[in-house]
Order: structure tokens, then sequence, then C-alpha cells
């Protein structure tokens, strides 16, 4: 697959929804990948518990069922998958 085949939006804002009320704060994800993927870049010594709770408030308020954690930071590439159920 070639570079320009990849959809994707970079810092894409999700509104957040709160008991049917819109708040003014906004979540905003790394990437958004084919509409359907939210991606988040992290370059730490590990990807931590904040990591995965982030991106999981990120999957409910975009009502996204995918999203994958990226980490840079380690001796190696390391990345975790996150799947909200709602």
């Amino acid at each position: 697959m070639l570079k320009e085949q990849v959809v994707f939006e970079r810092e894409k804002p999700f509104k957040i929804i709160y008991n049917g009320i819109v708040l003014p704060h906004k979540f905003i994800a790394d990437f958004f990948v084919f509409d359907s993927i939210i991606l988040e870049i992290k370059s730490a010594f590990q990807i931590h518990t904040e990591n995965f709770r982030q991106t999981l408030n990120y999957l409910k308020a975009s009502q996204v069922k995918l999203g994958i954690i990226i980490n840079f930071g380690e001796d190696k590439l390391k990345f975790q998958r996150v799947i909200c159920t709602y």
C-alpha cells in the first residue's frame, strides 16, 4: 500500500457528550486512520495504564471501536490494541 492510500487525520478532535450535553472540552486523538482507528503515539519507558485509559476515553467519545497505542520509547517498538464494545 502506498502512503498516498493511507487515509488519516492528524490531531483529530472529538466532542465529549455527557448526559446529552456537549462539553466545551474536546478529546484530540494523535491520528484518526481510515475513519475507523484511533492511533495514539507515545515515547515513554513503557505503555502506562493512563495511556490505555486515555485511548479508551477517545474510543467512547468517538464511537470508534478500535484504538492502537504505539510506543517508540522502549528498546523495541511496542503496541497495544484497545477495543471498545461500549
